[in-house]
C-alpha cells in the first residue's frame, strides 16, 4: 500500500505491503489504497465502547486533530452522534471516511439490507465509505454468506464504497471467498504487539485484504482482565519510545503503519486523540520493527470468533 499519489507498492492490488519497514516520512493524510482504488485514511478514530454521549466530542476532537476517517459500528449505539459530529464539523463530507458494521442480529440478505438502512438513516448519510460484517457466525455461516451478498447489492448500486468484514480468520475468510464476487476490501482484526495474527494478515495480503488493526496499541490487554500485562508498560515498546521522545501508544501506531497496516486507536480524551495521530514524522528502524514483532504472545485477548453466536451475542439492533 503506498500513499496517496503515489499507488499501491510492492504489495499491489490493495495489500498491504511490509516492505520496505524503514519508509520515508509521510503526512498525516496518508491513505491506503484498497483492492477497489478507493482511498482509506491509514489512521481511523474508533468509538468502541465510547458512550453516546461522549462520542461527539471524541469525534469533533478527532476531526480538529486532523483524523479524516472514523470507525463505529450498528452495535455500538453510537452511529447517530458520530454522524452528528460530522455534520457540525464544517468539513465536507466527502472527506470524511465513515465506516461502520452491520451485527450479526441483522444477518441474512434482506436483514442486512435493511441493516444497511438504519445505519446510513443513524449516520445521516445516503453512502457509507466502508460497511463491513462485524463478526463472522461461524454456527450459521450460510446466513453469513447471504450477508455478504447483501453487501455485494448495496455496493453494486453505489450506496457504500468498498465492503469487508472484521474479526474473520482464514477458514472463514477461505469459505467466503468461495462464494463471493467481490474480494474483501478490508478484514478488521485485533492485532497488537501481544497478538499480531500472522496468518491472517498473510492470506489478507496474498488476496488484496488490507488489514485493519482495531486495539492497535494494546487497549483489550490492559482494560479486560489485564493477564498479559499491558502493552503500555511493556519496557521493549517503552526503551523504543524514549528512544524517539516518543509514547508508547505512538510507536505502537507507527509500527502497524510501516507494516501496512490500517490502525483505529480509540480514545475519548482530546489530548490522547491528537497523541494518537502524531506517528508521521518518525521512523522506526528494522530491529525496532522486529524487536516489537517479537513480542507477540499468540494470546487473543477479545472472544474468541468460535464463540460468537446469535444465543449468546445477538441483540436487536434498534430502527434509526
Amino acid at each position: 500500500m503506498g500513499p496517496t499519489g503515489r499507488g499501491p507498492t510492492e504489495g499491489g492490488n490493495g495489500s498491504p505491503s511490509h516492505e520496505p519497514i524503514h519508509p520515508p516520512s509521510v503526512d498525516p493524510m496518508t491513505t491506503f489504497l484498497l483492492n477497489n482504488t478507493v482511498e482509506l485514511p491509514a489512521i481511523g478514530l474508533g468509538v468502541f465502547q465510547t458512550p453516546p454521549e461522549e462520542t461527539r466530542a471524541a469525534v469533533e476532537a478527532a476531526l480538529a486533530t486532523g483524523y479524516r476517517h472514523i470507525d463505529t459500528a450498528a452495535a455500538y449505539g453510537n452511529e447517530r452522534e458520530v454522524g452528528e459530529a460530522v455534520r457540525t464539523s464544517g468539513i465536507p463530507r466527502d472527506e470524511v471516511f465513515l465506516e461502520t458494521k452491520i451485527w450479526i442480529s441483522d444477518y441474512g440478505y434482506e436483514e442486512t439490507l435493511h441493516g444497511f438502512d438504519k445505519s446510513a438513516a443513524k449516520l445521516g448519510v445516503d453512502q457509507i465509505d466502508l460497511l463491513i460484517l462485524h463478526q463472522p457466525l461461524p454456527s450459521d455461516f450460510a446466513k453469513t454468506i447471504e450477508a455478504y451478498r447483501a453487501l455485494e447489492t448495496l455496493l453494486e448500486a453505489g450506496k457504500v464504497r468498498a465492503i469487508g468484514v472484521s474479526n474473520f480468520m482464514v477458514e472463514h475468510l477461505t469459505e467466503l471467498l468461495e462464494k463471493a464476487t467481490v474480494v474483501p476490501a478490508v478484514n478488521q482484526i485485533e492485532v497488537h504487539p501481544y497478538f499480531q495474527q500472522k496468518p491472517v494478515q498473510q492470506f489478507g495480503t496474498e488476496h488484496g485484504i488490507l488489514t485493519q488493526a482495531w486495539s492497535p496499541i494494546g487497549g483489550i490487554t490492559f482494560y479486560r482482565d489485564g493477564r498479559q500485562g499491558s502493552t503500555l508498560q511493556d519496557p521493549v515498546i517503552g526503551g523504543i519510545a524514549d528512544t524517539h521522545g516518543r509514547t508508547p501508544a505512538q510507536v505502537m501506531v507507527r509500527w502497524h503503519l510501516q507494516q501496512g497496516r490500517s490502525a483505529i486507536p480509540k480514545s475519548t480524551k482530546a489530548h490522547r486523540i491528537a497523541e494518537n495521530f502524531g506517528v508521521f514524522d518518525f521512523d522506526l528502524s528494522r530491529d525496532e520493527m522486529a524487536a516489537i514483532d517479537a513480542l507477540d504472545t499468540g494470546q487473543r485477548g477479545g472472544p474468541e470468533p468460535s464463540d460468537i453466536t446469535l444465543e449468546t451475542f445477538g441483540r436487536p439492533i434498534p430502527e434509526a
